[in-house]
């Protein structure tokens, strides 16, 4: 899965330090990056910025560290950087080295908090970063503001050698699917499991089994991956502001995935591979 990164060591922590001109700038405007005009992931060095802007460097934020490389948040700097060309944010699908997409999709999610948070929820005044962790506070009301995390499931529904998939409405995302939705307030993850696949296809299920979770910054979320079991009836009730269609799959039909880096993919090919679930 795209955080799959070993042996890169990607450690989140935040502990800012002085930066170097070698280290990467994540620069990113609207659902855009800034990348190489190439077919690998590069993004640009502090060094490199600074030739556009002698004061870039006060205005970055620090973000991670993989390895022994730094990672910063850098502000739009409006200018045309030579041999860097703007790119949608969906290229960390598909782009390699993997570590880097893994860093550029994870700095995305950074930026979005940052850049809905510059302002204090209760009383409208700027807020301000905290030198300590990742926070930002209000100075004048004492509101703090963590980043944002949305726990969310996967889930499998099997019925015996047959798999459940899907394919949303209204999404750009066009491949077969599993059941997914976000967890609500007051209920359990497991709860979770048995309401989504409720409301979305109308079926009951049972022997609730966690799989695997992950991070997917693409949305803000943290996924829980489960496989249930189908309990009764086969019949589908389709809800239709959600799903364009849903249909089971015998295991041997099932649609092959081209990549491997969601948490969805990896369970549809593990069930495909017929390993025990």
């Amino acid at each position: 899965m795209i955080q799959d990164i070993y042996p890169h060591i990607y450690k989140n922590q935040y502990t800012p330090r002085k930066p170097e001109k070698r280290n990467f700038v994540c620069i990113y405007c609207g659902k855009e990056v800034l990348l190489k005009d190439s077919e690998e992931i590069v993004f640009p060095t502090i060094e490199e910025l600074e030739k556009y802007n002698v004061d870039f460097v006060e205005r970055i934020t620090y973000l991670f560290t993989i390895d022994q490389q730094s990672f910063y948040l850098g502000e739009d700097l409006k200018n045309h950087i030579e041999g860097y060309c703007w790119k949608g944010t969906e290229v960390f699908r598909r782009l390699k080295p993997q570590y880097l997409a893994f860093a550029g999709i994870t700095g995305y999610q950074l930026y979005k908090w940052y850049q809905s948070h510059r302002f204090c929820g209760r009383c409208g005044k700027k807020m301000i970063q905290d030198d300590r962790e990742r926070m930002l506070k209000c100075e004048e009301c004492g509101q703090m503001e963590y980043p944002k995390i949305s726990p969310a499931v996967i889930v499998g529904v099997t019925n015996g050698n047959q798999l459940l998939l899907s394919k949303y409405a209204d999404r750009e995302y066009k491949k077969y699917a599993l059941i997914a939705g976000y967890a609500e307030i007051g209920e359990t993850i497991e709860e979770t499991v048995k309401r989504e696949v409720m409301e979305e296809v109308g079926l009951k299920v049972k022997n609730i089994r966690f799989y695997k979770s992950q991070p997917w910054s693409f949305t803000d979320t943290l996924l829980f991956g489960f496989f249930v079991d189908l309990d009764g009836e086969d019949e589908i009730t389709l809800d239709t502001e959600e799903l364009a269609l849903a249909e089971w799959f015998e295991r041997e039909d099932i649609p092959i995935v081209d990549k491997n880096i969601s948490l969805t993919n990896e369970m549809i090919l593990y069930f495909k591979k017929d390993i025990d679930i």
